[in-house]
């Protein structure tokens, strides 16, 4: 597939800026500047980027606890992002979701999700109305490996296919649900076989090829757009920190890691640009230095911002107890 220069640039661009995002997060984190939890995204970055590149702005994600790297590669603003990360009310929301509940509606982002297995089917009433609307919107899920054996994600995919809609499930099996190996959680290898059942394509690539993911995700959304329907595309990688900021991973060897780093997907996409001279080596140089700034931008953003007032604790939450309370 030809893919040009200028595209070849913006994943490199997006894959850069991922990384960078997620290594000051996993700084700010361990200095304790960020609450709460946080799930990176680091060796991960060609899956979201390759993925992304084949959306339009209209087109609509549904992410994971693991998140930011679905959100930045589908162009949310790291200054919002970041804000959210600290708690602050110019964060994405407001400072009340914190790094697993980044979303931009206006992006087509649908949202992070702190609950495994959530956005299969979220993912499929995003389908539902692009097909009710008859537009040719699509939505791509990500979603890990664990998260395939949850009721969900078999219900989405079922009703995927049977109505034909317009999702292309990502699965980015990274090899563990949390300490649990796919080995011990799956008599399977490649979940990519699991789409059999449902009567759609099923596609295995390397994850950590940006161009593979891109190929794979670009067909399957072309699929989608014509009204052929959903199509399942496993990508393997691997996740370099642990389940969370502070996991130990005693649960997997240190060689394995090891491994997995000589795979890094931005050295291969570095080497790949500068043998064919899409870039310089001055060129990327400047550019990673372009995305330093810009996260170091966002942290300044964020630092600045001031905190929810208590007021707004009350505000943008919606229950019935709520609104029973109103009627009586």
């Amino acid at each position: 597939m030809k893919i040009s220069n200028q595209s070849i640039i913006e994943m490199y661009e997006k894959m850069l800026k991922i990384r960078k995002f997620e290594t000051k997060a996993m700084n700010l984190f361990a200095e304790g500047k960020i609450p709460g939890f946080v799930h990176l995204y680091i060796g991960e970055e060609a899956v979201a980027t390759g993925a992304c590149a084949s959306l339009r702005d209209d087109d609509y994600i549904t992410s994971t606890h693991r998140g930011h790297g679905h959100i930045i590669a589908k162009g949310g603003d790291l200054k919002y992002m970041m804000a959210e990360l600290f708690g602050k009310e110019t964060g994405y929301c407001k400072g009340k979701g914190g790094s697993m509940h980044i979303a931009d509606a206006t992006k087509g982002i649908l949202g992070a999700n702190g609950i495994v297995g959530a956005g299969h089917t979220i993912a499929v009433g995003a389908g539902l109305a692009a097909q009710y609307k008859g537009t040719d919107q699509v939505c791509v899920c990500f979603f890990g490996d664990a998260s395939t054996n949850q009721s969900t994600f078999h219900e989405g995919l079922n009703l995927a296919s049977i109505w034909k809609l317009p999702v292309v499930f990502v699965c980015e099996n990274n090899g563990y649900g949390i300490s649990v190996s796919q080995a011990r959680h799956q008599a399977i290898t490649d979940i990519s076989v699991r789409a059999v059942a449902y009567n759609m394509p099923g596609i295995t690539v390397d994850g950590n090829d940006v161009f593979a993911v891109y190929e794979a995700v670009n067909e399957a959304v072309s699929r989608a757009r014509k009204g052929q329907g959903p199509t399942l595309v496993e990508c393997k990688t691997y996740r370099w920190r642990g389940h969370f900021e502070g996991d130990p991973t005693v649960y997997r060897p240190v060689e394995e890691l090891e491994q997995w780093k000589k795979k890094d997907p931005i050295p291969r996409m570095e080497k790949y640009i500068i043998e064919n001279k899409v870039m310089t080596e001055a060129d990327v140089t400047k550019l990673n230095e372009k995305m330093e700034k810009m996260v170091d931008d966002a942290v300044d953003f964020a630092v600045k911002s001031n905190n929810p007032s208590m007021a707004s604790a009350v505000e943008d939450v919606y229950t019935d107890i709520i609104e029973e309370a109103r009627v009586r």
